[in-house]
């Protein structure tokens, strides 16, 4: 069965920091094109960074704030956030990219004072 389980969110002020973690079961994640996602309440889901094994991509919003990054060997993946804006506010998911798996739960992150 495959799945994904986000994790890592919570509070925190402007200018802080959090890492996400993906644990995934059921897939190996080292053979696909992997990214993070984010839903704000009432906007769409939007991808915020991928990774492949020749690089990453970022969306212009979290450029040089949010890194990205896999450890095969646990099947993982992480994400970085720095400087972390209320704008950043929302629930972020794991997934493929394009999106092929059914998601996850997702982990809240609040930024706020």
């Amino acid at each position: 069965q495959v799945q994904l389980v986000e994790s890592g969110g919570g509070l925190v002020q402007p200018g802080g920091s959090l890492r996400l973690s993906c644990a995934a079961s059921g897939v190996d994640i080292s053979f696909y094109a992997m990214g993070w996602y984010r839903q704000a309440p009432g906007k769409q889901r939007e991808l915020v960074a991928h990774v492949t094994n020749v690089g990453t991509v970022y969306a212009d919003s979290v450029k040089g704030r949010f890194t990205i990054s896999r450890d095969n060997a646990k099947n993982t993946m992480y994400l970085q956030m720095n400087s972390l804006k209320p704008e950043d506010t929302a629930v972020y998911y794991c997934n493929g990219n394009p999106s092929f798996l059914d998601w996850g739960q997702g982990t809240q992150v609040t930024v706020s004072s």
